[in-house]
């Protein structure tokens, strides 16, 4: 039986090679925290959450701190409801990465995120955003809804990530 490209590229996913993992990653941790990239690293995965190669559309990876959401404890005084220093944050960490993103490129929406990587000290994300004003955007069935739709997707947790982190997908 014969596969599309699609099928082999996520294939080859499952099983990464650990030494170009490894090297990716070196370059990643030296990088800034938000990079633009000319093109998806996981193709097959960007073109399901909606990626396509065109004008207005742009894939940026972020870097986010791996750890506990631990604060400081107080020195000074407080009452013992506002010294905990365990605050549970409800939203994951993909969730984070899309609204970090969507704060970096302020004229652009967030379609969806993926998990690229992860090392000691961090996880990496890329994340799929699109202009809103772009005329290929609007001309694009696709794509014609963010003109008409409310700003701000990734702080309204109406990404896939938002609507995950806020209890909404249920698995039956």
């Amino acid at each position: 039986m014969t596969h599309g490209i699609y099928y082999y590229l996520s294939k080859a996913w499952r099983t990464p090679d650990p030494e170009t993992q490894r090297k990716r990653m070196v370059e990643w941790r030296a990088s800034d925290a938000i990079v633009k990239v000319e093109k998806p690293l996981k193709l097959q995965k960007a073109r399901m959450l909606g990626y396509k190669a065109k004008k207005g559309i742009i894939v940026v990876r972020v870097k986010l701190l791996r750890g506990g959401r631990k604060r400081p404890r107080p020195r000074k005084g407080r009452r013992s409801k506002r010294m905990s220093v365990r605050k549970t944050l409800q939203m994951n960490y993909r969730g984070v990465a899309e609204q970090r993103a969507a704060r970096r490129y302020r004229n652009m929406e967030v379609i969806n995120s993926y998990f690229v990587g992860k090392d000691g000290m961090y996880y990496f994300f890329e994340v799929i955003l699109a202009d809103r004003d772009s005329p290929d955007l609007k001309n694009d069935r696709q794509f014609s809804y963010l003109s008409k739709s409310t700003r701000g997707k990734a702080f309204r947790g109406t990404t896939s990530a938002g609507v995950r982190s806020r209890g909404l997908r249920h698995i039956k």
